[in-house]
């Protein structure tokens, strides 16, 4: 090497990989004798399997209604990757949904894990199916490997014990292997099926490395790669997604109950909203103070918030998606709050209560109140097997469309309004009245729309009921009475033979009994405090 030639710190700095360079703000010992340090004097791991979970064979049944729909192909479901945040600090992972309903994991998180549902001959493969599943990831790393002590993503020094494959084995009833192997799982045999080669599915948009991975074995194998039709492989993999979201339409016995468990989370965290009210009102962004006192029990009891929670006070509360949550709280307002909690199976509750933030209506805020209130009894009435999904939001529409015309604020008749050619009281009531809810909290999202807003109402199935009004500051249209009033009362319905239930029911709804909770709740904690 001649003089112009030589590295220099600096030449050796440019030469290292962005990536890399996130881990300069520390230094790692790179020597032997530490790395044999680091390797002993460990107690040794517990040998004892894990029980079965309750949850497995739900889910060998859902793996196998989805075999049935795709005989003879591969199916690849990715649980997702690890997405950054902000550096190198990522966002707490969590599973895509149609991969927590085949395995049946929840936050016991696996990054990086697939589960391949691989085609064999007809009833040879899982309990009778067409396939056999494999649930692929990344084990614990020996403590005598670098990884152990090394990989701040997914070292047990750092991030705490990670299961092994024999323990998923047992705890899942599923068939597992080490990630390194995945890739010649998804890519072996790839082919057009005329010649012998196999058909793969896959889950896209949710591990970039797989879509890529699928591709490239799509293109590599096609007897002419330059007419691949690339659309039609997007229909096919859109059609395993599709699958995947119908299967959830209906909820099994084990689906019910940990919804039951979310929603108990969730009113447990509203009654921790009222008691933070007090301090809510004094604090300039009391919205805040809200939110945070909902959070805390959404951790304490489950795995997370379902979705952003929205604490929305005064003229907030008629903004839809308000989840900036900066506002004031003052009394003689509204305040309303849409929040669910997602349990550790990641089921989540999303439930919606509108409160005077001092506790009592006011006549116009009652008034606004109980025709909501009434919408939504409505809505329940209809809710049953037998009946479409769709008759539920126009039992509300019709209840709405009526008041609006009896206080006058509606430009025609109730009946015009609520023609095709009409809609005016949506200016009042912009959004549907339900939506399926589970492990998503717009579950089922990707289903046809005859299965769902056409589809009937079937035994099992678990939706919400959320009619509101949202009258706005700036609306000119109104009488300055109705003006940044904002009503959402949201329940979690689960239907059975009898007709609906109301998972939800353990928060008061009727005025007085919110009125009374409130007072219970405000009188209790004077008492405390005194």
């Amino acid at each position: 090497m001649n003089e112009s030639q030589q590295s220099t710190p600096e030449s050796a700095s440019a030469q290292q990989p962005l990536e890399d360079r996130v881990n300069n703000r520390s230094q790692k010992p790179q020597s032997e004798a530490f790395r044999a340090f680091m390797a002993s004097n460990w107690a040794p791991g517990s040998t004892t399997l894990p029980e079965r979970a309750d949850v497995a064979d739900h889910a060998a049944r859902r793996r196998r209604a989805v075999s049935v729909q795709f005989k003879g192909e591969r199916l690849v479901i990715p649980a997702g990757a690890l997405k950054v945040r902000s550096n190198d600090t990522d966002y707490r992972f969590r599973p895509h949904s149609g991969f927590a309903h085949l395995t049946g994991l929840g936050v016991d998180h696996e990054p990086d894990a697939v589960l391949i549902l691989e085609p064999t001959d007809e009833g040879e493969g899982d309990d009778g199916g067409n396939h056999r599943a494999t649930l692929y990831f990344r084990p614990l790393a020996g403590r005598d490997t670098a990884q152990f002590y090394a990989d701040a993503r997914s070292g047990e020094f750092w991030i705490g014990p990670r299961p092994t494959l024999e323990e998923f084995t047992a705890r899942l009833g599923l068939a597992t292997a080490h990630i390194d192997e995945l890739e010649m799982a998804v890519t072996k045999n790839v082919g057009e099926t005329s010649v012998g080669g196999v058909s793969v599915r896959l889950v896209r948009k949710v591990d970039e490395n797989l879509d890529a991975l699928v591709d490239t074995a799509r293109y590599n194998t096609a007897k002419d790669p330059d007419q691949l039709d690339l659309s039609a492989l997007d229909a096919l993999d859109d059609k395993l997604t599709e699958a995947l979201s119908e299967l959830r339409l209906i909820k099994d016995e084990w689906e019910v109950e940990q919804m039951r468990i979310a929603v108990a989370a969730t009113v447990a965290g509203f009654e921790e909203i009222i008691k933070a009210l007090p301090r809510a009102i004094t604090h300039p962004r009391g919205e805040r103070v809200v939110e945070g006192a909902f959070f805390a029990r959404a951790r304490e009891e489950g795995n997370e918030l379902g979705y952003d929670t929205i604490a929305a006070a005064g003229n907030n509360a008629t903004i839809l998606h308000w989840t900036r949550n900066t506002g004031t709280v003052k009394a003689g307002e509204l305040i309303l709050v849409d929040a669910g909690v997602e349990a550790d199976s990641l089921y989540t509750a999303d439930v919606t209560r509108t409160v005077p933030v001092n506790g009592e209506y006011t006549e116009t805020q009652r008034k606004v109140y109980q025709a909501v209130l009434d919408a939504a009894d409505a809505a329940f009435a209809v809710a049953v097997p037998g009946r479409k999904f769709r008759d539920v939001h126009t039992a509300a529409m019709e209840v709405l469309a009526a008041r609006l015309e009896e206080w006058g604020l509606l430009p025609v008749s109730a009946e015009i309004a609520l023609s095709a050619e009409g809609q005016h009281h949506r200016r009042w009531m912009p959004h549907g009245t339900s939506h399926h809810l589970g492990l998503d909290v717009h579950d089922c999202a990707q289903a046809k729309r005859e299965l769902y807003l056409d589809g009937i109402i079937t035994e099992g199935m678990i939706f919400t009921i959320e009619p509101g009004l949202y009258f706005k500051d700036e609306d000119l249209g109104i009488g300055a009475e109705y003006r940044g009033i904002g009503v959402r009362i949201e329940d979690d319905i689960l239907i059975t033979a009898d007709g609906p239930v109301n998972l939800s029911s353990a928060l008061p709804r009727t005025p007085d009994e919110v009125e009374s909770w409130m007072a219970g709740i405000y009188g209790a904690e004077a008492a405390a405090a005194n």
